[in-house]
Parts: C-alpha cells; sequence; structure tokens
C-alpha cells in the first residue's frame, strides 16, 4: 500500500534502495541563511512595482465562502500552496491541507495520502467508474459544514479510496515566470534542435507542447499544458480554490444550495477599471524575479561542469533568452531556468496515466532547477525528499534519461557530492 501511495513500483523500490546502498554521495538538503527569492524583477518600473506589490497581497489572500472559495477546493488561498521559502515558492514544511479539512467547522476527512509532513497534493483521476479516461483535477474538498457556508450545501467529498487510480502534483514555484513567458517561441524550438547528435547518443530526444489552435509552444505546468501566465492564473484560481473568474467562468460544482455569488466572482471592476485577482496575480508572477544562486566555490564550479559533461545540462538548459518586450526588466534579459521547457519521456516509474495535450503519461516538462536549494519535495509527485534518489529515479524503462543517469552514476562519490552541491547552489 505504501508502495501505491508514493507512486513505487516494486522494480523502481529495489532499484532505489541497492542505489543508495552502492553510492556515497548525500543530498545536502535545504540551503540556509537569507532567502534569496521573493524580490520584484530588477529595472521594473514604478507602475510594474505598485502591480507587483498589489499581486502579491492578492496572492497571500485567504478566500472565505462569501468571496467565492469552493464549493469544492483544495486550499484557500495561492500564497497557502506556493509559500516555501516565502510567498511565490513551493510547499512548505508543514502541509497546510491537514488543517484545511475542518476549518470552519467543515466536515471533511484527511486523505489517506496527505500527511501533515508531507507535501501539498494536487489529485487527478487517471479514469472514471466506466473505465474511460478521466484526466481531470478532484478538489480535495468541500465547504459543507463550514461556518460561512449556506446550510443547503451538502455535497461530500469526492472517494479517493483507489489510490491506484490516483495521480498527484505538487505546486510548482512560480518565482521567475515572467523571463519564462517572454521566451520567444524561435528560442525554445533552436534550442530542441541543438546538440541533436550529442542528444541521441544518449537515448535524448524531447519535443514541444503546443497549442492545439495556433501551434505556438505552451511552456507551464508539469506537462507544460498552458500558454501564459494569465491562463495559469485563472485555471488555478478556479481549480485549486473554487473561484470562477472572466477566462474560466463556470463553477465546477453547480449544487445551487452550495452557490453564494453570481460567476464570475473574480473580475474587473467596469466602473473604476481596478482588476481583478486573476489578473493581480499575474502581474505578481510576471514581475517575480528569479532565485539568485549562492555564491560559488571550487566544489560548486566542479558540479556544474560535471552537470554539462555527464549530459544533465543537454535537458536542464544553463540559460535561455527572452526576446524583445514592453518592459525593460523582460526585454532581452538571459534567464538561468535551467530548463529546456520541452516534453520528455521519463519512463515508467514515472508515468501517472494522464495527458495533456500532447503530453502523455510518461511524458514531463523538463523542471526548472533554479532555486533547487530551497525546494523541500522533489519530483511531480512530491515523492522523495532526496535529490539523489530523484535523479535516480528518472532512470526506468523507457526513460530518455537512463543514459544520463548511467553517466553520473559511473562518477566517483566525490564528484557525484560535487553535482549534488551544485544543485543546491542554485
Amino acid at each position: 500500500m505504501k508502495m501505491l501511495e508514493r507512486g513505487l513500483l516494486p522494480w523502481a523500490c529495489a532499484f532505489v534502495c541497492l542505489g543508495a546502498a552502492s553510492l556515497a554521495e548525500t543530498d545536502p538538503g535545504l540551503r540556509g541563511g537569507a532567502t534569496r527569492s521573493g524580490l520584484p524583477l530588477p529595472g521594473i518600473s514604478t507602475p510594474e512595482l505598485n502591480y507587483f506589490n498589489e499581486g502579491k497581497e492578492a496572492f497571500d489572500q485567504v478566500e472565505r465562502v462569501e468571496d467565492g472559495l469552493g464549493p469544492r477546493f483544495n486550499l484557500d488561498g495561492c500564497g497557502g500552496c506556493h509559500s516555501h521559502p516565502v510567498t511565490g515558492g513551493a510547499s512548505p514544511p508543514i502541509n497546510p491541507q491537514i488543517a484545511m479539512a475542518g476549518k470552519e467547522g467543515a466536515i471533511n476527512h484527511v486523505p489517506a495520502f496527505l500527511r501533515e509532513d508531507g507535501p501539498i497534493r494536487v489529485v487527478r483521476f487517471r479514469r472514471r467508474p466506466d473505465g474511460t479516461p478521466d484526466g481531470g483535477v478532484h478538489s480535495l474538498f468541500v465547504i459543507s459544514g463550514r461556518a460561512d457556508a449556506p446550510p443547503g450545501c451538502k455535497i461530500e467529498q469526492p472517494d479517493f479510496s483507489r489510490l491506484e487510480n490516483l495521480s498527484f502534483r505538487v505546486p510548482t514555484p512560480v518565482f521567475g515566470l515572467g523571463l519564462i513567458e517572454s521566451i520567444p517561441d524561435s528560442g525554445i524550438r533552436d534550442n530542441l534542435d541543438a546538440n541533436r547528435q550529442q542528444k541521441r547518443l544518449l537515448g535524448i530526444n524531447g519535443r514541444l507542447n503546443t497549442n492545439a489552435n495556433d501551434g505556438t509552444v505552451t511552456r507551464f505546468g508539469w506537462k507544460a499544458q498552458n500558454k501564459s501566465l494569465a491562463i495559469f492564473s485563472g485555471e488555478a484560481y478556479n481549480v485549486e480554490v473554487g473561484v470562477t473568474n472572466e477566462l474560466f467562468p463556470q463553477e465546477r460544482e453547480e449544487s445551487s444550495g452550495c452557490l453564494t455569488k453570481a460567476s464570475p466572482e473574480d473580475h474587473m471592476d467596469a466602473e473604476s477599471g481596478k482588476p481583478g485577482d486573476t489578473q493581480l496575480f499575474t502581474m505578481f508572477m510576471r514581475y517575480l524575479a528569479a532565485p539568485t544562486p549562492v555564491v560559488s566555490s571550487p566544489g560548486i564550479s566542479r558540479g556544474r561542469d560535471l552537470f554539462a559533461s555527464t549530459g544533465c545540462a543537454l535537458c536542464h538548459t544553463p540559460s535561455l533568452r527572452t526576446g524583445s518586450s514592453e518592459s525593460p526588466a523582460l526585454h532581452m534579459r538571459d534567464v538561468p531556468l535551467y530548463s529546456d521547457l520541452a516534453l520528455h519521456r521519463m519512463g515508467q516509474g514515472l508515468d501517472d496515466g494522464i495527458a495533456q495535450g500532447l503530453a502523455q503519461g510518461q511524458d514531463w516538462r523538463t523542471a526548472p532547477l533554479w532555486g533547487l536549494g530551497d525546494r523541500i519535495f522533489l519530483l511531480h509527485d512530491g515523492r522523495t525528499r532526496d535529490l539523489a534518489e530523484a535523479i535516480r529515479l528518472h532512470d526506468s524503462p523507457g526513460s530518455e534519461a537512463r543514459g544520463v543517469v548511467a553517466n553520473y552514476t559511473a562518477l566517483p562519490d566525490d564528484q557525484r557530492q560535487d553535482l549534488l552541491n551544485f544543485l543546491r547552489s542554485l
């Protein structure tokens, strides 16, 4: 049962356990000292800074039912999920979903796959009861029983007992997303086409997820399924918090006894022109700076070189560049994201059975590694805190990363340690 909860197949567990016994490198863990994240982009204008500050305030807001929370939701605010090490980050060390289950007198139970010391999780169902593909998010909690909910709201939580049908996702950090949004499609395509011979020798292919209507590159989310920060914001507000908005105006639960406000619940004020929360979230993320790495050292420098020589950098591209932008803070800037923003097959061990756009179950966007030194829970489902284990879990039948992981495993202990130290410095 525990293996199913973590999404591990028996062979994957055996591989990890054997690997841990034979390899001597140690994840240095979270970097200490003052946080290097959460600041506005250098060089933004005064109006942009005002939007950033107003957006951060909205991002940190805790929603109540009268604000539009629910009727189904995963948490009551964006900042709750994206909070470590500061607003805009990823899952904190204590999972707020545990307390959320009974907040305001709610009668939700805590699903078995959530732990107080585990990651915040979003749940997708692989299949519907009739066996057809599902793939959609099924919100963990309902407002039934809350002190601020209508007394006629009697909806119940979904049935999460079939663990084999569940696919988990953890929050992605939103640092530097305006820079990622500003990278032109041509830059992403050219980078994917670069070093093709070297990639082929290692079994690396890669492809882009694209918008079905215009063919442009989608780049946000675990499977690069979202095109823009506006769509990313509107969808998350609706799916995770349950607030309808101008981009996602339909309620996901239409039981009349649970609806408290007309849709869209979040919108621009037509009289004053004041932007809605979804627009403010977008501005906050657009002008949120990338994480700053720690000062380099000889060991970190050696690890950086090994990151390239083993082939890690062929997918985790150290830097791309933004194109032309009306904002000087986003115009022709280097983006040290450590990702090619492309989809790669990660094999059976990381197959979640969910298709999104062109991405199938084994396909995942190359996760940006900037800020990795502050990230507690790793991989798409947060199944491990150990960076060395996360690397080895990239090696399973069908994975494009097998050749690179083999190169990593073949390194002497001290060189593998240098590589891990480098990654945690980002």
